[in-house]
């Protein structure tokens, strides 16, 4: 099988930005602000740094090394790196179908926000109270044909952006929507903290009350911010190897993951500050769950002077930060085709975009049609299914993967693997945590593994 030369980034700016759009997204700017809310603001914020920081981010310059060390999509990676045992191969498969499970749901929850952009600049949701707009929200869900336009308008997004190549495309579209998000979300930031009555939500959100991590039990708290800090990176398939794949080695792995994770954290801090004070400021609860993107923000944009533009502003915002993950998620699944079968490009978003709309409607029928299939017990539907299969499963497992893949001597090995994430200018991995990410590290993972089944199933 002849090999085509190797696509590369046309910037150091591009590679950071694209790896931070594919760790951007709902995670952030959804989960962040609703989950801090629920368990106590500031001090679940530090806990949560410092797991990101101890945990989640030395795997991500795991992923990378090997993904520049083998110049290979995950496909490849593990069998190039270490042809001796095959065995590590089995998760370039399982991964790389685990990124279509993440489309067939991630991609309808982005539509969800362009259909709420949408709606926002045309005023829809204007003058509708908080009923209305619960209202408005469910009879969108029970429409399939509603949802499976904007999912079919995030998925024609997406690979028309691959279609157009690497630089040109995905670099270069990223780069700008990565740029836009910034502004917008610096924008809203503004506009939140200097609304009357704000101070209390910055309060809340930026002075540390350590009490609060006890209210939903110090355990339950914990695990909480343990399980965003490792999520938030989408570490485990293949997304950031792919990337990898694309960079040379002018600069240290580590380096490039501290700024990626920097911004990553930026903009989930920022999207608490664009929401909390707006919260306290109109009386709302900020632990108001998922329901407070959808239901409540929009109520509480209704009661803001020129409240239907910040409101269309929000959601693109939100649209940003998911289509973001959405097109590095998309170039990830284009390139291990190519790096498997040897296919051109526009051939392999051809075979991505057909299967991908195919399999991500049975995630838009699950709110309507099929919503009396309830896999995980009452109130569930497929979405649920499909969070849980990547969520609970091919993230943490895929990381044990890539961690063990790199501190054992029956994989790549230490070794190679610092010797890789070294190369270059920048920070150096520490080599004295040795011990700890081969013993300890592998063990937290498997409780949050294990922690995952029990409330799912028996909690």
């Amino acid at each position: 099988m002849s090999e085509k030369p190797r696509e590369n980034f046309a910037s150091r700016l591009g590679f950071i930005f694209l790896s931070a759009g594919c760790a951007i997204g709902l995670g952030n700017v959804w989960r962040f602000p609703f989950i801090t809310g629920q368990y106590g603001g500031a001090a679940f914020v530090l806990v949560y740094i410092i797991f990101l920081l101890m945990l989640a981010m030395p795997i991500m310059v795991m992923e990378f090394a090997v993904g520049r060390a083998s110049q290979q999509s995950m496909s490849r990676s593990f069998a190039v790196l270490c042809p001796k045992h095959k065995v590590w191969s089995l998760w370039g498969y399982l991964g790389w179908a685990g990124n279509y499970v993440l489309m067939m749901f991630y991609t309808v929850v982005t539509g969800w926000m362009l259909s709420y952009t949408y709606y926002s600049f045309s005023g829809k949701l204007e003058g509708l109270n908080a009923e209305a707009v619960g209202g408005f929200f469910g009879g969108m869900l029970a429409n399939p044909y509603e949802l499976t336009f904007w999912m079919a308008v995030v998925i024609i997004f997406g690979a028309l952006v691959c279609w157009a190549g690497l630089q040109s495309g995905v670099e270069s579209i990223t780069k700008t929507m990565m740029c836009g998000l910034l502004i917008l979300m610096i924008a809203l930031a503004v506009r939140s903290v200097t609304l009357e009555g704000a101070e209390k939500g910055l309060e809340f959100y930026l002075k540390p009350d350590f009490g609060k991590l006890f209210s939903e039990g110090l355990g339950t708290t914990l695990y909480a911010a343990l399980g965003q800090a490792f999520f938030t990176l989408s570490i485990g398939i293949g997304s950031m190897a792919i990337f990898g794949s694309y960079i040379s080695r002018d600069r240290s792995l580590l380096g490039e993951s501290l700024i990626i994770t920097g911004l990553d954290t930026v903009v989930a801090l920022m999207a608490g500050l664009i929401i909390f004070p707006a919260c306290f400021a109109f009386g709302i609860q900020p632990n108001a769950g998922p329901g407070l993107i959808f239901v409540t923000l929009p109520n509480m944009f209704n009661q803001m002077p020129n409240g239907r533009i910040w409101g269309a502003v929000f959601f693109l915002f939100m649209s940003f930060a998911a289509l973001s993950t959405v097109i590095a998620v998309f170039e990830n699944i284009v390139a291990c085709f190519m790096d498997r079968f040897n296919w051109n490009r526009h051939r392999a978003v051809s075979v991505m975009f057909v299967t991908i709309i195919l399999l991500s409607i049975p995630c838009a029928l699950g709110f309507n049609v099929w919503s009396g299939f309830q896999p995980l017990g009452p109130g569930s539907g497929v979405l649920d299914l499909e969070d849980f299969i990547v969520s609970n499963n091919l993230l943490p497992i895929g990381a044990l993967v890539y961690l063990l893949f790199c501190v054992t001597r029956y994989g790549w090995g230490w070794d190679n693997f610092v010797k890789e994430a070294d190369a270059g200018k920048g920070a150096k991995f520490p080599q004295g945590l040795r011990f700890y990410f081969t013993y300890i590290v592998p063990v937290i993972i498997l409780v949050i593994l294990g922690v995952g089944y029990y409330q799912t199933f028996v909690k």
